[in-house]
């Protein structure tokens, strides 16, 4: 079960104008499950994407990638799951190209105005037929309050569905009569659960605005939302073949933002970076066996990179993940990690760690580390009552300047070598 997390209610997902969604079962790799999605998007709406910096990449991540650099719009995203479509040469891209063709038929629209996804097992070829009889159905099937069921179809060992949604109210500055209030809806999706520390999202992301956003701005959002959201997540230290994280403008709300200097971007920036945040985070909550939910803080540090390099060392370490699943106060483990970060200069006198959690109503906090060793006032009880808390937060403090970084990760768990060596079974 996941960490402190549950799928959001249909109700709670808004609607967003201008976009469309509809699933449907193509028995892709397994019969009787929703494992096909089509998201219609209005006319004139604007897309811009991050993805796996994996060299092996899946087709349709080099197809994705082709029609955004086009720089036309987007009108639809159609997804797959059960089948990657990874390491599939010549005849994987022709499926990709195959399936956007196909949609853009049925929506009267051009095939580099879609993007294809696929998530699933690598190195098995996508049954292209099947993906292309199922898409009727889907378009059949499309509303815009389909968020729920399409955040249930993209799923693979996802333990629970992932979503989130905002709407929020964007005024202007007082007596400025040339600009109006808007209210703007942001809603997402992701899937993820293994195969976790993307290098730039998660394995498949989903966000979508009734902001209007001029496409170099959505770029930039796409990856400043990526930066403190997905980049900021680990499960185990894998990059997938098929990352993907796409944000989606339709500007149906008639709210129309060009630049920095618009009174609008604030609000619609702190919005989506809020959604993919708790995006990201669930798929955390979610990771395959987890039991706990770790925050790890790294600050002090000289530079943002260093202070990432440091939380990624205790994240990603099997001995410190699975020693929280033990809820077993083995810290020494932490201390190595930050020592083998890559910090050359690194003065381990400096560096100061705490563990912390809520125990009832309380964030309660224990100095485990300093001057080199054990902190005078820790107690091995103290740990021990901390690490058996679900949602635990690692602190470092690197004492080398003012520069922070948070990572989120979860515990290494014996139900995660279960899920991963029956994956394809």
């Amino acid at each position: 079960m996941p960490v402190n997390y549950a799928t959001p209610a249909a109700e709670a997902l808004f609607p967003v104008a201008g976009v469309r969604l509809g699933t449907a079962e193509a028995g892709i790799r397994k019969k009787n499950r929703r494992d096909l999605s089509l998201i219609e998007f209005a006319p004139g709406s604007q897309a811009a994407g991050v993805f796996t910096q994996n060299r092996c990449c899946a087709a349709p991540v080099i197809l994705c990638r082709e029609h955004l650099a086009s720089g036309g719009g987007i009108r639809a995203l159609v997804i797959n799951t059960g089948i990657a479509n990874a390491a599939t040469g010549e005849q994987g891209l022709r499926a990709a190209r195959e399936t956007c063709a196909a949609v853009a038929q049925l929506l009267g629209c051009q095939a580099a105005e879609v993007l294809p996804f696929s998530t699933g097992v690598i190195l098995e070829h996508l049954p292209v037929e099947r993906l292309i009889a199922g898409l009727p159905a889907a378009q059949a099937d499309l509303a815009a309050d389909h968020w729920h069921a399409a955040a249930h179809a993209i799923m693979t060992t996802d333990t629970v569905a992932k979503a989130a949604s905002r709407r929020v109210t964007s005024a202007v500055p007082p007596g400025d009569t040339a600009a109006h209030n808007f209210s703007i809806t942001v809603t997402g999706i992701s899937k993820g659960a293994g195969m976790i520390r993307p290098n730039m999202a998660t394995m498949l992301g989903f966000v979508a605005t009734d902001a209007g956003i001029a496409p170099a701005l959505l770029q930039q959002l796409a990856r400043d939302a990526a930066d403190v959201s997905f980049n900021c997540i680990t499960v185990d230290g894998d990059t997938s073949t098929n990352d993907s994280f796409v944000v989606i403008a339709t500007g149906a709300s008639g709210c129309m933002i060009e630049s920095e200097a618009s009174p609008h971007w604030p609000v619609v920036r702190a919005a989506v970076i809020a959604v993919a945040q708790e995006l990201a985070q669930a798929i955390v909550r979610d990771g395959e066996g987890a039991t706990k939910f770790i925050t790890v803080k790294v600050g002090a540090g000289a530079t943002v990179d260093e202070c990432r390099l440091v939380a990624y060392a205790i994240a990603h370490s099997p001995l410190v993940k699975t020693a929280f699943f033990a809820s077993d106060p083995n810290l020494g483990r932490i201390l190595a990690a930050i020592g083998y970060a890559g910090i050359t200069d690194l003065d381990a006198a400096a560096v100061r760690v705490w563990l912390g959690s809520r125990l009832g109503d309380q964030f309660e906090e224990v100095l485990v580390s300093e001057n080199g060793g054990r902190a005078a006032s820790y107690r091995e009880e103290d740990g021990a009552r901390i690490m058996a808390a679900a949602e635990i937060t690692v602190r470092v403090d690197l004492g080398r300047g003012t520069a922070e970084a948070t990572v989120w990760t979860c515990d290494l768990s014996y139900d995660y070598v279960k899920i991963n060596a029956d994956y394809r079974s």
